[in-house]
C-alpha cells in the first residue's frame, strides 16, 4: 500500500510538472505571437509637415529604409533651409520637384536660370536604394546620373512610377493633404520648367 501511494504522489507530481511546462510554453508562444504581429508595425519613423498656401501636407519619413536621407531631410528642414524654396520641375501625372535651397530659395538669390541645379552645403548621399514602389504620395530624392549624388532635392510622385523603383531612393510618403500637393502650380509640358513657382512655405519636424 505505501509503494502504491508513492507511486501516485510521483505520478500525480509529474502530470502537474506537464501542465505547468505546457502552460508556460504556451505563455511564451502567445507572447512571442503578440511581438510578432506588433513587430509588423514600424515604429519610431519621424514625421514632418510641408506648409503649403493650400493647406499642409503631412509625410512620414523611412527612417528605415533610408536613414541616410532621413536625416539629411531633417537637418535641412530644421535648419529651415527648405522655407521658401520653389517647386521648380512640376510635371501632370507625374511629380513635383523642389528642394534646392542653393539656387531655389524665392527669398534669397533665386535663379530661374540655375534653379535644379544645385544642393547644400553638405555632401552628396550615397545612394539607399529600396524595395518601396514610388506610387502616388512617395517622397524620393532627384539625382544626377551618378546614382550617389542625391543631396537636398526630393520629388513628389502624383501618380505610381514603377520605371523608378531602385533607381532613387525613396524617403517617405504622404499621409494626409495629397490633394493639397494636387494643387501644386504645374510647369511647361514636357520640361516642367514653372514659371512664377510655388514655394515651400514651410517644413515643420514633428517632435
Amino acid at each position: 500500500m505505501i509503494f502504491k501511494k508513492i507511486l501516485l504522489i510521483i505520478f500525480f507530481f509529474n502530470i502537474m510538472g506537464q501542465i505547468n511546462t505546457a502552460t508556460s510554453v504556451e505563455k511564451i508562444d502567445t507572447t512571442a505571437e503578440s511581438q510578432k504581429k506588433g513587430g509588423s508595425k514600424k515604429m519610431g519613423n519621424p514625421n514632418i509637415t510641408i506648409k503649403l498656401k493650400y493647406g499642409e501636407v503631412k509625410i512620414e519619413l523611412f527612417n528605415d529604409e533610408a536613414p541616410n536621407h532621413v536625416k539629411r531631410i531633417l537637418t535641412l528642414s530644421k535648419e529651415g533651409k527648405y522655407d521658401g524654396v520653389a517647386f521648380h520641375r512640376v510635371i501632370d501625372g507625374f511629380m513635383a520637384q523642389t528642394g534646392d535651397v542653393k539656387h531655389g530659395n524665392t527669398k534669397n538669390r533665386f535663379s530661374p536660370g540655375m534653379v535644379g541645379t544645385g544642393g547644400s552645403d553638405l555632401p552628396d548621399l550615397k545612394a539607399e536604394f529600396n524595395d518601396i514602389p514610388h506610387e502616388r504620395g512617395i517622397l524620393s530624392m532627384a539625382r544626377s546620373q551618378s546614382p550617389d549624388s542625391a543631396n537636398s532635392q526630393f520629388f513628389i510622385c502624383f501618380d505610381a512610377h514603377p520605371h523608378l523603383d531602385r533607381q532613387y531612393t525613396v524617403f517617405g510618403k504622404v499621409i494626409s493633404g495629397m490633394e493639397f500637393v494636387d494643387q501644386i502650380k504645374k510647369g511647361a509640358p514636357g520640361s516642367g520648367t514653372v514659371e512664377n513657382p510655388d514655394i515651400i512655405e514651410k517644413i515643420t519636424v514633428e517632435k
